[in-house]
């Protein structure tokens, strides 16, 4: 299996220029998105914190994961999404924020699920979220959104209260799972959400069927979860180079085949591929600078990635 450092290595040896040159040209302004509530603007590429983000803060490996951060302001990014259910994601990663002075240059996107057998215990609700206030030490946290549609009733009930209290500024929901995409819809349609985060990559298109365009329609900002298709696209890629024609549109990696793929469609408003390693971060950030594909190159990406 081609691993993403892998495919990494092989690009920086076809082409003399700077990793962090990848791409469109560097000086060139990254893309952003308005949250649609607002008009806030934000960068369309950011950072996840499940897989390897995850796996290394497990470790403790606190300098990489530092460098990561390091290189996502850097280059240009401020969202990092992260969620209790992700180990020592969100520990270690507020952690790091609080100790670099980072937190200020982030817009940090949490979680909060604590349904046992479909229902939520409200107190312990809110005692996750005061754990999460706690672990990025800011008064006032981005967003927060119900982790997998866990309870929407109690808990999205409780990020409503937060939000009117202005402790959180934006709420939402959150699935990669499709048995409950139904779920999903009827919240989109019945609850004030500011926010979803849904799973959508080049190989996996269901979201633009009905929620992507209901999103759009509602006027619901969109954060793209595993837009690498968690490893299958890095499995789908191996020992494939990326075609001269993605060249068109400053492509230079597989990550930003992928990236400016989903980013494209002009639902998303933010896509969060994770990583540990911040020669990834600045591969992926390249993707939200330059020309991103219209609709007859993105078919024809599809299209390419379905042949192989």
């Amino acid at each position: 299996m081609i691993t993403r450092r892998a495919s990494l290595k092989l690009a920086l040896a076809a082409t003399a220029a700077p990793a962090w040159s990848w791409g469109a040209d560097a000086s060139a302004p990254v893309i952003t998105r308005p949250i649609p509530r607002s008009g806030e603007r934000l960068p369309v590429v950011g950072l996840g914190s499940s897989a390897t983000f995850s796996s290394t803060a497990a470790g403790d490996e606190k300098q990489r994961l530092r460098e990561v951060f390091a290189a996502m302001i850097e280059q240009g990014g401020t969202v990092f999404d992260t969620a209790p259910a992700y180990g020592a994601s969100e520990e270690v990663a507020g952690q790091i924020v609080r100790e670099n002075d980072m937190a200020g240059k982030l817009f940090w996107a949490t979680k909060l699920n604590v349904a046992r057998g479909g229902r939520a215990d409200l107190e312990q609700a809110r005692a996750q979220v005061e754990a999460s206030f706690q672990r990025v030490g800011k008064p006032v946290i981005d967003l927060i959104q119900v982790h997998n549609m866990g309870d929407v009733a109690t808990q999205f009930g409780l990020l409503r209260e937060l939000r009117d209290h202005k402790r959180i500024r934006y709420a939402g929901v959150t699935t990669t799972f499709p048995r409950q995409y139904d779920m999903l819809e009827h919240a989109m349609r019945h609850e004030p959400l500011d926010f979803i985060g849904v799973d959508y990559a080049i190989d996996n298109r269901v979201m633009e069927e009905r929620v992507l365009p209901l999103a759009a329609d509602r006027g619901i900002a969109v954060l793209a979860y595993a837009p690498f298709g968690r490893t299958r696209l890095w499995d789908k890629v191996r020992g494939h180079d990326v075609p001269p024609w993605a060249a068109e549109i400053g492509i230079r990696s597989w990550a930003q085949f992928f990236l400016k793929f989903v980013i494209a469609h002009p639902a998303i408003t933010c896509a969060t591929p994770a990583t540990s390693r911040a020669s990834n971060a600045i591969d992926n950030l390249g993707a939200a600078r330059g020309e991103l594909p219209d609709r007859a190159m993105r078919e024809r990406m599809a299209a390419h990635i379905g042949k192989l």
